[in-house]
């Protein structure tokens, strides 16, 4: 059986597993993401959790076919570096594949972690039978992974995607700026005087509310936007739409369809399928894992 550690670096949290040649997880763990330590001591821990499960587990991590990373950008695939990734100041031009791999003997790979995602709902998810695909993520921010003529699209560093930055208005606005999960809870806690998550804010929209109502229409709608943009440049026949607010479920969908079906610029653009990622929980594990199980270059 071919077996992938699967690492998914995150600003408050490191996602870690095993995960099979099907996509199964056989075993999975976390740890706080301590910014207060340095990486390398992050990395050390890392990999210590990761000798620990397997050893849990009966599993012999030197058999093992490689380690996949996930890790937010900017980053640097080529160099195994993440150069600025706003989340994580303190890793800022950190090797963290020759870190990690000092701790952890295997081939190890590399990607953003929306790209890697991209792949996990290409093995095993919401477009396995797409050949010209976007996945987006819209969270803390806002991420995407592109796969297109049947292979993922990384660019030249491995930072194709960084779709959070796309300008959605004249001012300069970056995408993520207005339209993630972070956006809504700023927008709504200015709104309505009070500290306000952005799970409440949806469902007071749902449940009436004009304020919330008004600034829900209005993120759906930015979010519409940056979906007929990237449909606009790379001509996808889906949008796979992932993240902590893609649980807001149908209404999301409903707007964020008929906005596509209005704006976009060719007829074929227009009938672009909006759909909800497969994978939620374990997509950024699973995610990473695949960049050893599957063959994506």
């Amino acid at each position: 059986m071919s077996i992938a550690v699967g690492i998914d670096i995150g600003g408050t949290k490191v996602a870690y597993g095993f995960v099979n040649e099907q996509g199964e997880v056989l075993a999975k763990g976390s740890l706080q993401t301590d910014l207060a330590v340095t990486p390398d001591v992050m990395t050390e821990r890392i990999a210590g959790a990761v000798k620990q499960l397997a050893e849990q587990n009966g599993l012999a991590l030197e058999a093992m076919k490689g380690i996949g990373i996930g890790a937010p950008g900017p980053l640097d695939t080529r160099g195994g570096k993440l150069t600025c990734p706003p989340n994580l100041k303190s890793w800022w031009g950190f090797p963290v594949v020759e870190s990690l791999g000092k701790h952890l003997p295997l081939p190890i790979r590399m990607e953003n972690d929306a790209t890697a995602a991209a792949l996990a709902e290409k093995w095993i998810g919401a477009a396995r039978e797409d050949e010209h695909f976007i996945f987006i993520t819209i969270s803390t921010g806002i991420g995407a992974g592109i796969y297109s003529h049947g292979r993922l699209i990384t660019g030249s560093t491995g930072n194709a995607g960084d779709a959070g930055f796309l300008i959605v208005d004249p001012s300069g606005t970056p995408w993520e700026t207005v339209a993630s999960g972070t956006a809504v809870t700023r927008q709504a806690s200015e709104l309505l005087g009070r500290d306000v998550s952005s799970k409440e804010a949806f469902e007071l929209a749902a449940q009436g509310d004009p304020q919330m109502s008004e600034l829900v229409a209005r993120v759906f709608r930015y979010i519409g936007m940056g979906c007929v943009s990237l449909i606009n440049v790379l001509d996808p026949s889906k949008i796979v739409i992932g993240g902590g607010v893609s649980q807001v479920g149908e209404p999301l969908f409903s707007a964020v369809r008929q906005y596509v079906s209005e704006n976009a610029l060719n007829p074929s653009g227009r009938e672009t399928a909006i759909v909800p990622a497969r994978l939620q929980q374990d997509a950024g594990l699973i995610g990473a894992a695949a960049l050893i199980q599957v063959d994506y270059t």
